[in-house]
């Protein structure tokens, strides 16, 4: 595990840019510092989660391949989503 998550979502089997989306709205109610743990099987999510938090000032941690998922980990930065 590479980080603690403070909230986790599952985002299996949604499709781009479900994934970001939901990371977006989950990641808005969370505080500064926060970890989020997000599981997606859509391979775009590999692409899209890290340049989701290049964009809107999140630390984006990693990713751990479970299976046929990847699980995300994103830390809360200062900007609002």
């Amino acid at each position: 595990m590479i980080a603690t998550p403070d909230q986790d979502y599952d985002a299996s089997g949604l499709l781009c840019p479900l994934p970001v989306l939901r990371a977006r709205k989950i990641l808005a109610g969370m505080s500064k510092g926060q970890v989020l743990r997000i599981v997606t099987t859509d391979a775009m999510a590999l692409i899209d989660m890290p340049h989701f938090c290049g964009q809107t000032g999140h630390e984006y941690l990693g990713t751990e391949d479970v299976g046929a998922a990847a699980v995300h980990f994103i830390r809360r930065g200062e900007v609002s989503a």
